[in-house]
Formats: structure tokens, sequence, C-alpha cells
């Protein structure tokens, strides 16, 4: 079967600005990106069905026996089987007449409509909101876990001040020194090369990925993932960091979602909750205007490359856009453009491109990483249409 994972378009701008500039199956929650989930779970390489745009970088590839599964939906053992299960021109929806996976010989363009299938009577977890991203990150660690460990051991945690509960997977080359890490709730997960400094303090599920760095004196609370490369300190909670993106100072974040490539300058801080308990609200980028999120605890979601400066302050339900540089007093507005330059009190400007590109390529160079040709022409197209 050849495995492709198609954007639905009746929800993919609620996810955005975190996918404004990749397929939706790129998100991480849990341990894994959605991609990567079902990789694991199907087998092989997995190819997209989204927007135009991005396309050249994220193409489609087609055979005659083609899996196509919404890259919304979250694996599970039950959904997975009856998914492997299907036959040529058999499809799979939700109860409420989603499109969940069809199998078939045919060539689709996204937004593609499917006839027929049968209805998924099991339970399963369906991304189609920003705070869904967060709410289910603990129960997904949780299950990304049984694929994560098998066929690997963990290695001994050998720092004599070092003190755990419960179940601690350590990979190799992992860094600890006087921390303390508490999985009674649910697994820690400390893969390769992860760095936890001296005082620490970990709360299970809680997934650290590759050669990141959890700063000394930090709090991570529970139901947080941090992707490859990261640098957090402060307190964080129930979040989840793209990769290569930075919170290396004191500052509080939580029920947020920051993407790649992003910075928190030191003490930024956002709020999760309102002081009159009610519900937040989030920018949409379908009606352009504040909506309810269903939520009274939902914090800040921010596009990859953005930056924020020092003693930043964003409010309950905060949306900020790709590429932006975002500082000064005061809280900062509730929804901030891509390519937006300054703060609430200074005033915003337009961030020029060039400019804007010229920091992402220093910024990936301190890291020996760079911005390809593909990523560079979607940021160029997202600048133009002004998304």
């Amino acid at each position: 079967m050849n495995l492709i994972l198609f954007d639905d378009p009746a929800f993919r701008d609620r996810l955005k600005p975190l996918v404004l500039n990749r397929p939706v199956a790129g998100l991480r929650c849990g341990i894994y990106t959605i991609q990567e989930k079902w990789e694991n779970g199907v087998g092989g390489s997995a190819s997209f069905l989204t927007e135009g745009y991005l396309s050249h970088k994220y193409p489609s590839v087609f055979s005659l026996d083609n899996l196509y599964i919404n890259a919304h939906l979250l694996p599970n053992e039950q959904i997975l089987a009856e998914i492997l299960a299907l036959k040529e021109g058999e499809a799979l929806r939700s109860k409420t007449g989603i499109l969940l996976a069809a199998r078939t010989s045919k060539i689709f363009e996204f937004g593609f409509a499917f006839e027929g299938g049968i209805a998924f009577e099991g339970e399963f977890d369906f991304i189609q909101s920003l705070p869904d991203l967060f709410l289910k990150n603990g129960a997904q660690i949780k299950e990304d876990y049984k694929f994560f460990q098998k066929n690997r051991d963990s290695q001994p945690i050998t720092d004599p001040h070092t003190v755990t509960y419960g179940e601690v997977f350590v990979g190799k080359d992992v860094s600890i020194r006087a921390a303390i890490l508490s999985a009674v709730d649910g697994p820690i997960i400390l893969d390769e090369g992860a760095i936890i400094q001296e005082g620490a303090i970990i709360i299970g599920p809680t997934y650290i990925g590759k050669n990141s760095m959890v700063a000394f004196g930090a709090k991570i609370r529970s139901n947080t993932s941090l992707g490859s490369n990261c640098r957090v300190g402060g307190e964080v909670g129930n979040s989840i960091f793209q990769a290569y993106s930075n919170k290396a100072h004191d500052g509080f974040l939580g029920n947020s979602y920051i993407g790649a490539w992003c910075n928190l300058g030191a003490n930024t801080n956002n709020s999760n909750l309102k002081n009159n308990y009610k519900e937040v609200l989030l920018h949409s980028y379908q009606s352009g205007k504040l909506e309810p999120s269903g939520q009274i605890f939902c914090g800040t979601f921010m596009g990859d490359y953005t930056k924020a400066g020092i003693s930043t302050m964003f409010n309950t339900g905060t949306v900020v856009g790709i590429s932006s540089n975002v500082f000064g007093a005061g809280f900062q507005s509730k929804y901030i453009p891509s390519f937006t330059w300054g703060g609430e009190a200074e005033g915003y400007t337009k961030y020029k491109l060039d400019k804007a590109i010229e920091v992402i390529q220093a910024t990936m160079a301190r890291k020996e990483e760079t911005l390809d040709k593909e990523e560079e022409r979607i940021l160029a197209y997202l600048a133009e249409k002004g998304l």
C-alpha cells in the first residue's frame, strides 16, 4: 500500500498558523508528528495531499494501490487494524460522516470527495482545532510510547543525585544531573542526546526530544512535548514545541504550541486562564474574528520562525503568525499576523521579507542548518498573500 496523508479542507484552516508552511501531518502531538505515527503503523514513507502552494515541497506520490488517510486522524491499535484491512474501493468514516481513510487506485487532488464507506464504531482522536493539540498531547505520549519502546533499551541513570518515580525511559547519550523525574501519572521519555540540567523537575507524561535541553531549575509540567534540538527553561506545562525552538530562561508557558525555529526571550510569559474564568476566544483564519475556543485554559499558538523579545507578555488565547518579531511593554494583541515587527505599545509594522529571510538564515546557521529554496518560496507566497 502507498500511504498518502490528506489534509481535510473542513478543518485545515482551523490549524493555522501552525500549518501555513506545512501539511497537517507535519504537526507534533505526543512523541511523534502525525506523519511519523502513520509511517510507524502502516510502514514505509508517506506523501501528502495538501494545498497547492505547498505541493512542491510536499508532493503527492501515487501508485496503483493508494491508502489515503485523513491527516487529522491520530492512530490507535483498533483503527489502524481496520484501515489496514480495507480493500480496493473501500473507505472508513466517522459516525458523523468524516472520511477517515480510503483505499483506491484513483488519483485525487486536494479537497477530493469519496463516495461510500463504512462507519468506524470505535474511539479515536481527531485534530480539528488548535487546542486539540495540547488537549490530546498527554494521551498521545502514552500511546506513542507503546511503539517507541519496542526494540529499545532504556539506559541506566548513574547520577546519584537524580530522583525518579515511575517509568523513565533514558535514551543513548543522555545527560542528567540532580534532577527530579516524576513519572507516576505517565512516562517520561528522554530521547537520545537530551540534556537535563541541575535542579530540573519533570512531571510525566512528558517527552524530551533528541538533543533537547531542559535548563537548570526548570519546571516541566505534565503533558509536554519538546521536539528535537529545543532549549527550554522556566515553567512549562501542557505545551508542545515543534523542533529547534528555544525558551531557555525563566517565564511561564502553558496550554500552548510553539512552532519550529522560534525563540522566546528571557521572562517571556503567557496567560492561559482569564481572570473571570470565561471561555477563551481565539483568532479564526476562516472568519478573521475572535471565535470561541471551547476551552477555559488556552495559551499561545505561534507559527514557525517567530521571536519574542525580553519580558514579552502574551494574553490568554494569543495567535501569532510565522516569521514575526514581537517585543515591547504590556500585553500583546490577541492576533499578530505573519511577518509583523513590533509590539502593541510601540505599534506593529510589516516585517520586510528579505530582512525576515536574512534572520531565519542566521538562526538556522547557528544549528548548522540551512533554509531550503522551497521553504523560502513558501514564505514568499505567504508574505505576498498576507497570510
